[in-house]
């Protein structure tokens, strides 16, 4: 067997696990790696944060089901990356950080940028581990990829000392592969029950949640609808794993990002089976209202996660697509043939009783009228990325998806400035795509520097920023402590431009300032980032003061009982 540089199987390892693209930043105790790069048919973008690095490989995950890869050498580049690490812990996707390291004889001297990362990571990873023989490396990037693509994906973390990456190992990539990943089938006699328990319902609903999007399982859950005719709700981690025009879709239920009917809807539901939903407190609210009466079957790939935050009437540890694929086999099997219509009909009803407003023409601009002129520009294929703050919580609540992975939202770390980096991973992902970040403008200020790395490798696309001039979502949570206290970030007198920031990056913009003028920017801003094959701000100046409509579960309770 031939002998290479480990950091040579390293990199083969990366290819053959389907790794095209990476994000990091070359030091010194990193370079090894960046040196088995070098023609190796991989391509790297130089980020200008590891943050950012993190955060790429996070959107590139999310958009073609992969194990998105970030590198960065030792000390604060592993810190800066925990950030990173959490989001996609919070949100199961999985990612690869890799790690530069001090000598290993150093680590025990306080040697300059020698951390323990490993410790640091361990808490917001699926498996954090140090390389101590450089034999073990292509086993322990082998396990690292098996790790976060099985079960609950998540992200992992290998630290390098600089030592191990010096070394040769024998190494023969032809007769390599991939670790074989499993996924858990569903226990027949579950399955089985939880046909009963669907039947036996009055007014049943399906919770898609995230576990839907990430297992592949949107064909198999509009086949089990459409089959049983029963309506489908999503959480935000869920949107877009069922088409939002689709006659069966309950919409949106939850405290933020939701809408008014679907809330209704849900309460009215006399049992749930939820998919892959990890019942978050922004969308449970109250758990006494949320679960009410209602039975729940609850249905996930990670056993841990059932009974988490309560215990459901039946439980199932599965893939979500494998038990899809066999309810609708027993619903075969009996000739199940319920009749839900007038269920069905009620939700039609709600939809139309109680819809939110977009067609404001006020100026300042409504955030609604924003999301209005989204949904009627930009197509189905279109991919959307948003992050944290009132325009997610609009996002949610008006902005349409149609198909998975096309909706990509940082919904439970929800880090600030996740929407620049992330959209470079998802055109990374998808170069022929049109991407497009919805953006606060205190957001876009936390990662801005990433443009220079879109401009730099000719990475196109859209950013949409509502700016209120201020910090709207603390603003309107400081409503319910008597105050208003530093929330106001001074832009008549500091004068920020972000149209200038954008100019300053070799990058272009427009600021809009009436209703009537967002079509047409919109329509400037796709033509103008195919001309310059880099990113375009639209940014839209929306009600400085406004609020979004939020409240809790039992709130909802109250506001429809009066609904016939």
């Amino acid at each position: 067997m031939p002998r290479i540089p480990v950091m040579q199987a390293v990199v083969e390892v990366l290819a053959s696990e389907g790794v095209d693209t990476v994000f990091g930043c070359p030091g010194a105790a990193i370079l090894p790696l960046y040196q088995a790069l070098q023609g190796s048919g991989i391509e790297h973008l130089v980020v200008r944060h590891e943050e950012g690095a993190t955060h790429m490989a996070d959107g590139w995950a999310r958009t073609n089901g992969n194990v998105g890869v970030a590198i960065g050498t030792s000390g604060p580049a592993g810190t800066n990356m925990i950030t990173g690490l959490y989001t996609a812990q919070a949100d199961s996707i999985p990612i690869l950080c890799i790690t530069g390291q001090a000598a290993s004889a150093k680590l025990h001297q306080e040697a300059f940028q020698a951390v323990d990362i490993v410790e640091i990571a361990k808490p917001v990873t699926k498996w954090a581990v140090q390389a101590k023989e450089a034999a073990q490396l292509p086993w322990l990037f082998r396990e690292a990829f098996r790790i976060a693509r099985s079960g609950r994906p998540g992200p992992v973390l290998i630290d390098l000392p600089i030592d191990v990456q010096k070394q040769e190992i024998e190494w023969d990539s032809s007769i390599d592969a991939p670790l074989p990943v499993t996924r858990p089938e569903p226990a027949v006699a579950r399955v089985e029950r939880a046909l009963d328990l669907l039947l036996a319902a009055e007014r049943p609903l399906i919770l898609a949640g995230g576990g839907v999007v990430l297992g592949e399982a949107d064909e198999a859950l509009r086949a089990v609808a459409e089959r049983l005719g029963v309506p489908v709700g999503v959480t935000l981690m869920g949107k877009g794993g069922f088409p939002e025009d689709h006659a069966l879709f309950a919409g949106m239920a939850g405290i933020q990002t939701s809408q008014r009917w679907a809330n209704a809807a849900f309460l009215r539901s006399d049992l749930v089976l939820a998919l892959g939903a990890r019942f978050g407190d922004r969308h449970t609210g109250d758990l006494d209202v949320y679960r009410g009466e209602r039975k729940f079957i609850h249905v996930d790939i990670e056993p841990t996660q059932l009974g988490k935050v309560f215990g459901p009437d039946l439980g199932i540890v599965s893939d979500t697509r494998a038990f899809l694929t066999e309810l609708l086999a027993a619903a075969e099997r009996r000739s199940a043939a319920p009749d839900w219509r007038d269920w069905v009909a009620e939700l039609a009803r709600l939809k139309e009783l109680l819809p939110r407003r977009e067609d404001f023409d006020d100026t300042p601009i409504k955030a609604p009228r924003v999301f209005k002129e989204i949904n009627e520009f930009y197509g189905e294929d279109a991919y959307f990325v948003t992050a944290i703050g009132l325009y997610q919580i609009w996002s949610g609540q008006f902005q349409r998806a149609h198909k998975p992975r096309h909706y990509q939202v940082c919904g439970q770390a929800g880090p600030l400035g996740w929407e620049i980096p992330a959209a470079i991973g998802v055109k990374k992902a998808r170069p022929d795509a049109e991407v497009v970040g919805v953006v606060g403008d205190y957001s876009f200020q936390f990662l801005v520097e990433e443009l220079a790395v879109a401009a730099q490798y000719d990475v196109p696309f859209v950013l949409i920023m509502l700016n209120n001039e201020y910090l709207g979502l603390i603003r309107q949570a400081e409503t319910g402590y008597g105050m208003n206290y530093q929330v106001d970030i001074h832009y008549d007198t500091i004068g920020t431009d972000n149209v200038k920031i954008m100019e300053a990056y070799g990058c272009s913009g427009t600021r809009v300032s009436e209703p009537g003028e967002i079509r047409e920017s919109l329509e400037w801003a796709r033509k103008e980032a195919e001309r310059t094959n880099r990113p375009v701000l639209v940014e839209i100046m929306i009600e400085r003061e406004a609020n979004a409509a939020m409240g809790t579960a039992l709130d909802s309770v109250v506001e429809f009982e009066a609904v016939p």
